[in-house]
């Protein structure tokens, strides 16, 4: 389903061969990298669409992707093959189906269930119209030559197929007038509504628009002709707008660019043009086989250049009665004006002349307009109608019927209503979100356990939006997974800029906020708790999390094990404050540590302990213990040229025999002092410096100059080489030939550290290395190269690398993954947006990929920054508004996909909606056509959209239709025994069309061709002696009895006598056609009878 580009790739370095692989290597067949989870709109939408009955709305992009959104947290990406933009995007309405049409005119069917292609049609030429009749799967495809043709996906087959019917040319060539087929693109096509689909409005860039009825292969109406007079009135938006005459409108030239129905029943029909103009032409029944152009011309602004009317959209209001409703627009407006969407409340209660605008709004972007959908509707959450709004890049906003309502109402008073924002699941720009970490958790150990109770009671509380708007999101399709055997697995954390911290649940795909964590709390006022977030560490043996912010302040935070209430302890330079603060269940805030001004730039939980190592900005390292809030030490500037601290590694000698509970253990305390552990710390210049983690004496500092002094990130891999032999610490030739750069190391033995009391301590060390280091690996990443150390080395203070490899790229992060419970290989992301995977031990590349190929996205600055993994594979990335989750590795499937996938289509109340509306007319229904039954659960089925159809119609008979080409339908066969004779009469004649009279049964038949003479049966219907049948006064009544008035009646029977006469005087015609054709024909044998009786008999 996801495009994938990944390829091993072979070093052209020519080095000795290096010992077989150790357990855990990875090759190119452990690898697979494909997304797990995608959330956000991305920048590049540019197309809408929406299921009213599934809830579920589709966003199309212009490099290939659809981003799906229902409730509940449930998102889901698609990619096309092809990095193109799509030109169409529309739902199979409650079928679980989605269309799409690219820039080449490849028809894309994808399957909501399967997220993936299920079928797709590549058509020969341009696309420039398209429409599905919802409720089928019948599409109607318009080209660039004129020609409308028909597809239809059968969910059954799997197949998008090209049915024979399509629509003559010729024949609208014919009813327009015109001497030659018509070749204009066609650039809209809808169904008519309550026409049970067999009605279809075409319209073509040069302003025709026909009505074409399929199955009666004609042209019902035709209606913008340039040849005929314009009939009606101009109006503009002004509410005392005057009605000037349009006979001055000169149709010829103008160019369509958009259109709606704008009534419920398809009679009026609203036509945007591309110099602003929007016209309403008047296509009822009434005009039927009248050739005109009635039209009412509405004009946003008067002056000459005015922008194309892009869109239109169309609500009806109900309680005008179908006499009026809302008209959204973009474009129409003076060229330069500000970009807005304009609402226009329009009413035609007195008729179509009479139409005038009683209300305007303009509602303003905050970006530029890209598409917007209005559509009805009905769940547990919201009801009535709703505009969706895109703009870019990438902002989705909702209106609601209500607050569209009290903008047209309030409009005098400047009552303004905020549109209700699309509620990301992951926010990245509002806040904005400046660090984030993906931490993984043992499933086995007692705090991870009672960390899964928590969640599970937090998350019945937790609302399913974290929006704060008080009215909640609509959308509500999708159906969530709910597995029996939940345990809380993964935890995604991102800071803020702002000073709060969230977390999801990251367990499934599904992501799910747990908690909200905000910098200040009611009552305490500590001074730089709300800056910028810089740096997150959590410690999953504790559950502990600890956030660093760019004011150097530290807090230290309790997510499970900890009773509600408590003190919170603010640890300064100077002193330590005590605060009570009276918290909910949750996370607890146990300290604050406020005592360098420089911000913290990394955190470093030391395992089983109750120690957190801090890095700042100005070089230097503390040493915080948090389970008597105290500051341990701190070390002066580690650099000589303060360079800050980018990482912090710690390495332990020994591990106490139980897990810490928490920072209040007390019985932690003696096996936490019996630990001895070293704190590797590097900083941004490359300088790598060792100290003992319990005293801050400083062991060893190396430097390595380098060409781009920029240290990216560095890690040890423990026991790579255990039970295999040490590679040489010989450094590597460097592969391009050039000699290296020569080392400079140097063994500190005397270094000055000093505790928040000040006191000076001289320390002298040259004795830590021992058996512990010797299976253990440094690698160091910088932009430009990876360097391999031994551990043992370095802490002997040599800083010669047993292993380099220069990259080709610049490198801005790297993280390790693990095979086997080792680590196996590094994973390295470039500011070219590449990605490259280089196994252990000898670097060398196994697969690499990119963005563009996996996501569809370009690198942008800073993007390293919120860039976090864990050790099995699975990377989170933000880009923008979009946040996903990459997994590596072919056989890891922590995820549990596809069980722990949400479904996409709700089945069941697709099955749900199908018997209702089956059921529907055989129920009482209330005012707007609804069933009173299902009022309360589906409301809004009905839809005012211009491509929506009453969903109650039936299509069955569609099939009949579209499986033959226009004329070539076949004929209605003859029916049972019980069928009866069927009564004609003059009125019901049609002359042009062929007579078909039912056949007798075969008993009546032979018992009449008995009785008969042969000359009777020889002048068979010859005889003008059938008397006619006698009908009833109530019979009569019942055929011609008429519930209109008087005038309508009178008016319809000098209709029906008009037509009488044309059809008497036609069949005269033909009767005389058929005289004359008789008797040349008996002429004719005559003479032929005269030739014959010349000849003898032998000639014969």
């Amino acid at each position: 389903m996801f495009a994938r580009k990944f390829l091993q790739k072979s070093s052209g370095a020519q080095k000795p061969p290096l010992a077989p692989p150790p357990r855990g290597c990875l090759i190119t067949e452990d690898l697979d990298p494909h997304i797990i989870t995608h959330y956000g709109i991305p920048s590049t939408a540019s197309l809408l669409a929406f299921d009213p009955i599934q809830c579920l709305l589709a966003v199309g992009t212009l490099d290939g992707r659809i981003k799906v959104i229902g409730g509940d947290n449930i998102e889901a990406i698609l990619a096309s093959p092809k990095q193109l933009p799509f030109k169409n995007l529309e739902f199979i309405e409650n079928q679980g189906f989605l269309v799409s049409i690219s820039n080449e005119n490849e028809i894309q069917v994808w399957d909501l269930d399967l997220r993936q292609t299920a079928s797709s049609l590549h058509w020969e030429s341009n696309i420039t119209a398209f429409s599905i009749l919802h409720g089928t799967g019948y599409m109607y495809v318009g080209d660039e030559y004129g020609m409308v043709s028909v597809l239809k996906y059968s969910a059954d087959e799997g197949k998008l197929v090209q049915l024979p019917y399509y629509v003559p040319t010729d024949a609208l060539a014919e009813a327009a007038g015109l001497s030659s087929p018509i070749d204009y693109p066609v650039v809209g096509l809808l169904s008519q509504p309550c026409s049970r689909g067999t009605r279809l409005l075409i319209a073509f860039s040069n302003g025709l628009l026909f009505l074409w009825d399929a199955s009666e292969d004609r042209v019902v109406l035709v209606r913008g002709n340039k040849d005929l007079p314009v009939e009606g009135k101009t109006v503009d938006d002004s509410l005392e707008a005057s009605h000037d005459e349009l006979s001055d409108l000169e149709l010829d030239g103008k160019e369509i660019s958009s259109l709606c129905w704008a009534s419920a029943d398809g009679s009026v029909l609203a036509v945007g043009y591309v110099d602003g103009d929007i016209l309403f032409w008047e296509f009822s029944d009434g005009q039927k086989g009248k050739p005109s152009n009635h039209a009412v011309k509405l004009q946003l602004s008067s002056a000459e250049k005015r922008l194309p009317v892009i869109v239109m959209h169309w609500c009806v209001d109900v309680s005008r009665k179908n006499c009026g409703g809302k008209l959204f627009i973009y474009g129409g407006d003076i060229i330069g004006s500000e970009e807005v969407l304009t609402m226009l409340a329009l009413d035609w209660s007195s008729g179509m002349r009479g139409l005038k605008c009683v209300g305007r709004v303009d509602l303003t972007l905050s970006g530029s307009f890209a598409d917007m959908v209005l559509s009805p509707i009905a769940s547990s959450r919201q009801s009535g109608m709703f505009l969706f709004l895109l703009t870019n890049p990438g902002q989705l906003q909702a209106y609601d019927d209500t607050s569209l309502a009290s903008l047209m109402a309030q409009k005098e008073n400047n009552i303004s209503v905020s549109p209700l924002p699309y509620p990301m699941v992951v926010p990245t720009m509002d806040p904005h979100m400046t660090v984030a970490m993906f931490a993984a958790l043992n499933v086995n150990d007692k705090t991870s356990l009672a960390l899964s109770e928590i969640v599970l009671a937090a998350k019945a509380r937790t609302p399913r939006t974290p929006s704060g708007e008080s009215a909640q999101w609509p959308l509500t399709g999708g159906i969530p997974s709910h597995l029996d055997d939940y345990k809380l697995e993964r935890l995604y954390m991102a800071g803020y800029q702002n000073g709060s911290v969230r977390i999801w649940d990251a367990t499934y795909p599904c992501l799910s906020l747990l908690y909200d964590l905000k910098p200040k709390v009611n009552g305490i006022d500590i001074t730089g708790v709300d800056a910028s977030v810089t740096a997150i560490s959590f410690c999953s043996k504790t559950s502990c999390l600890a956030v660093g912010n760019e004011f150097g302040m530290v807090r230290l935070f309790k997510l499970a094990g900890h009773k509600s209430g408590g003190a919170l302890e603010v640890v300064t330079n100077t002193d330590k404050q005590v605060h009570r603060l009276d918290q909910e269940d949750g996370p607890q805030w146990l300290a604050a540590y406020s005592f360098l001004s420089s911000p913290v730039c990394t955190l470093r939980f030391v395992q089983s302990t109750r120690r957190l190592a801090v890095g700042f900005k100005c070089g230097r390292v503390a040493m915080l213990d948090t389970g008597a809030p105290s500051v341990m030490f701190i070390t002066n500037s580690l650099s000589d040229s303060g360079s800050p601290i980018k990482l912090l590694c710690v390495k332990s000698s020994s591990a106490p025999t139980g897990s810490i509970s928490g920072p209040t253990d007390q019985n932690s305390i003696n096996s936490e002092a019996r630990d001895e552990s070293i704190l590797c710390a590097m900083t941004q210049d490359g300088q790598t410096i060792l100290f003992d983690g319990n005293t801050g004496k400083i062991l060893s500092s190396c430097l390595r100059p380098l060409k781009n002094p920029t240290a990216i990130c560095m890690h040890i891999i423990e026991d790579c080489y255990e039970n295999s032999e040490i590679p040489s610490e010989k450094p590597a030739e460097n592969p391009s030939g050039k000699e290296k750069q020569e080392n400079i190391s140097h063994l500190i033995n005397a270094s000055e550290s000093h505790s928040p009391g000040g006191e000076q301590n001289a320390v002298t060390e040259t004795k830590l290395v021992d058996q512990r280091f010797a299976n253990s690996l440094f690698l160091m990443c910088s932009e430009d190269a990876l360097r391999l150390y031994s551990l043992k080395s370095l802490s002997q203070g040599s800083l010669e690398s047993i292993m380099e490899v220069n990259l080709p790229r610049p490198c801005c992060w790297m993280g390790t993954l693990k095979k086997d419970e080792r680590e196996c290989a590094v994973l390295l992301l470039y500011r070219t947006g590449h990605i490259e995977i280089r196994s252990f031990p000898d670097l060398e590349v196994v697969g690499e990929s990119s963005l563009l190929s996996l996501l569809r996205w370009n690198f942008k600055p800073n993007m390293e920054k919120t860039v976090c993994s864990d050790d099995f594979g699975h990377v989170v990335l933000v880009n923008g508004c979009e946040v996903s989750i990459l997994s590596f590795l072919a056989h890891a499937n922590g995820f549990r996909i596809p069980e722990s996938l949400p479904l996409l289509h709700d089945k069941v109340l697709a099955a749900a909606a199908d018997a209702t509306f089956s059921h529907f007319p055989a129920h009482k229904k209330n005012h707007d056509g609804a069933p009173k039954f299902l009022s309360g659960i589906i409301k809004g089925f009905r839809s005012s959209n211009e491509q929506k159809v009453d969903q109650v119609q039936d299509f069955s008979h569609l099939g009949n239709i579209f499986s033959n080409p226009p004329y070539l339908k076949p004929s209605a066969t003859g029916g049972n025994d019980d069928e009866k004779i069927v009564e004609l009469n003059i009125d019901d004649i049609e002359i042009d069309e062929p007579l078909n009279i039912l056949p007798l049964t075969e008993k009546v038949k032979k018992e009449k061709k008995d009785k008969r003479t042969d000359k009777e049966r020889l002048f068979d219907g010859a005889s003008s002696d059938a008397q006619p049948k006698t009908r009833t006064v109530d019979e009569i009544k019942a055929k011609y009895r008429n519930a209109g008035e008087t005038s309508a009646i009178a008016s319809q029977a000098k209709d029906k006598l008009l037509e009488r006469g044309e059809k008497l005087e036609r069949i005269s015609q033909r009767t005389a056609e058929l005289q004359d054709g008789a008797e040349n024909f008996a002429s004719m044998a005559h003479e032929l009878a005269k030739q014959m009786e010349k000849r003898k008999w032998w000639n014969i």
